[in-house]
């Protein structure tokens, strides 16, 4: 097609980018009734978005280098989350070893005044004291209890395997997101309710902009075509100064750093963390983490400067950092690579910066507005997962006027996706009954449907009841018409988006290569595509997994074949 015989489509706002501050800022717009267009050259939240540490938090680190008005807003964002978001958000109990009581005094003070400096301990007394004030900072919707500090007979008694130069523990409350990627995808979901004039435009790339049209380019179909809006939003993340480009601004808005995390299999430290996190300094001044995830062990993460966010991928040098860290924290475990079942890595889009430290680096946003002739042109740097919303909230508030209207509804304390209509906890076993009789499927079907899509189930189930359905064959916990519901509904373009994005297969340690051969068939005859491209589109998955999870390097890890052709 060509670009200059293409119809122009109109909208009010056209947001470049489809990571969490993209989806949070349609959701936004759209319930205020602005016709949004979202671009991206990939899936949504399948950039930066989907390699976060999984955390919704307040920062507590942030309060070394006087940041609280981050933090008030993160703790805010935060407890807001657990509300509106209860399917995929829970809350996080944190344990902070200490191996003194003075330590981190000097260096804490010269953070704050911003003269430098690593934290390589955190002694109680500093580390009292910013619990204090982060409980204070927290104190508005609190769900979740206030810090306590515990002694070194109870700590050895709660961690037997963890080194003997922790003298105390201190515990507080955060909390973890399990599916970030697939709250991402309900935000457009509700953006598309709310008005029917949005479009979702993924796997498409901007090519240009000339005369107050932007020209895109479909890269799964070929065509190019054409939007207008009197605004454009550049939430590209770490690739903002490259869309820039691509419309004609030349800008240095991003200076990322990478950061990589680990999936481990090890049943004894799952176990000894019982559900806690532990959040640690090294000894060269990081912070390192570890938590429950879906059934193994989140293990992160580095912070390390990058120039080509393409390239990020977690290498063999991070993951040994990451387990020897581990490894001396607890030394009564041992830790190594046959451990790891997944790994990934992201860039954080934090602002340029000429810091040697790249911890330092402020993780506040900031937006940025050029022109475009006649259009405004917004880049939002920085951000984080846990306060996507309040930063699209100051977002729409801006641009809102620009478009001669004003807030007609309130996101604070607005449900997200799955988080609608969800039952308090002491309701959840009776809801969940009530569910499996209304949908006449097993309780034990009705729990897993519930537990990975909120109430969001309820439609999934009604959807699988209306013709015959079945347990995978490599998957049993997945059925055909659950990956059909998926396939069919929610902006599927790839199996990949299935695999990693809408589902927490892969990051589950789930995938294996007859695994995504039988989910690619499925979204395949779902979608309506033929043999040749259902195998690409699974080769192409299982690459994916390969060279940026690392899964083929796996000790006895299974091998990508392609299907033998059938009557062969």
């Amino acid at each position: 097609m060509n670009t200059a015989q293409s119809p122009v489509q109109d909208y009010d706002v056209i947001i470049i980018g489809a990571g969490i501050n993209g989806v949070g800022l349609m959701r936004e717009l759209a319930v205020q009734g602005a016709r949004v267009l979202l671009v991206d050259r990939a899936d949504i939240c399948s950039g930066t978005s989907s390699a976060p540490s999984r955390l919704i938090h307040g920062g507590l680190k942030y309060l070394e280098t006087g940041e609280f008005r981050l933090v008030a807003q993160s703790t805010l964002e935060r407890n807001l989350l657990l509300r509106n978001a209860p399917h995929v958000v829970h809350p996080l109990p944190t344990t902070v070893p200490v191996r003194s009581w003075f330590g981190g005094i000097v260096p804490s003070v010269r953070r704050f005044l911003r003269l430098g400096g690593k934290m390589t301990d955190r002694g109680a007394l500093v580390l009292e004291l910013g619990l204090q004030i982060y409980d204070f900072l927290g104190r508005h919707a609190r769900v979740m209890p206030r810090h306590r500090l515990f002694s070194g007979a109870r700590t050895r008694a709660r961690w037997p395997h963890m080194s003997r130069t922790v003298m105390a523990c201190a515990q507080y409350y955060d909390a973890a997101i399990s599916q970030p990627e697939r709250l991402g995808y309900e935000c457009v979901h509700d953006a598309l309710r709310a008005q029917e004039g949005c479009r979702v435009a993924t796997y498409t790339r901007v090519e240009s902009f000339h005369d107050g049209i932007v020209a895109l380019h479909d890269l799964s179909r070929g065509q190019s075509w054409q939007a207008r809006a009197p605004v454009v939003v550049n939430a590209g993340g770490a690739w903002i100064d490259q869309v820039n480009a691509a419309l004609g601004v030349s800008t240095r808005y991003i200076g990322g750093t990478k950061g990589a995390h680990l999936v481990l299999r090890h049943d004894g430290l799952l176990h000894e963390l019982d559900g806690n996190m532990v959040y640690f300094g090294t000894p060269d001044g990081r912070i390192c983490l570890a938590y429950p995830f879906l059934g193994h062990v989140l293990v992160g993460s580095t912070d390390i400067p990058v120039s080509d966010p393409d390239a990020a991928v977690c290498t063999d040098a991070e993951q040994s950092y990451m387990l020897d860290m581990l490894g001396a924290l607890f030394p009564g475990f041992l830790f190594d690579a046959s451990d790891v079942i997944y790994r990934y890595s992201g860039v954080r889009p934090l602002p340029a910066s000429n810091a040697s430290d790249p911890g330092a680096i402020s993780r506040d946003h900031i937006v940025h507005e050029d022109r475009l002739g006649p259009v405004a042109l917004f880049s939002l740097v920085g951000g984080k997962w846990t306060t996507f919303r309040g930063l699209a909230e100051e977002v729409a508030d801006t641009i809102l006027p620009r478009l001669g209207r004003v807030r007609q509804v309130s996101t604070r304390l607005l449900p997200i996706g799955g988080g609608r209509g969800y039952p308090r906890p002491t309701d959840l076993d009776a809801h969940i009954d009530r569910f499996a009789a209304t949908s006449t499927i097993p309780r034990e079907r009705a729990r897993v449907l519930f537990d990975r899509y909120g109430t969001l189930a309820v439609e999934i189930a009604r959807f699988c009841a209306l013709g015959p359905d079945a347990p995978l064959n490599c998957l049993p916990s997945y059925t055909r018409r659950e990956i059909m519901f998926i396939a069919r509904n929610e902006q599927v373009r790839h199996v990949a988006d299935i695999l990693y994005r809408r589902t927490t297969i892969a990051m589950s340690g789930a995938l294996t290569p007859d695994v995504t051969h039988e989910v690619a068939g499925i979204t395949g005859e779902t979608l309506g595509w033929d043999a040749d491209k259902i195998q690409r589109q699974a080769r192409d998955a299982w690459q994916e997994a390969e060279t940026r999870h690392h899964l083929a390097a796996r000790e006895n890890a299974p091998r990508f074949m392609q299907p033998e052709p059938i009557g062969a």
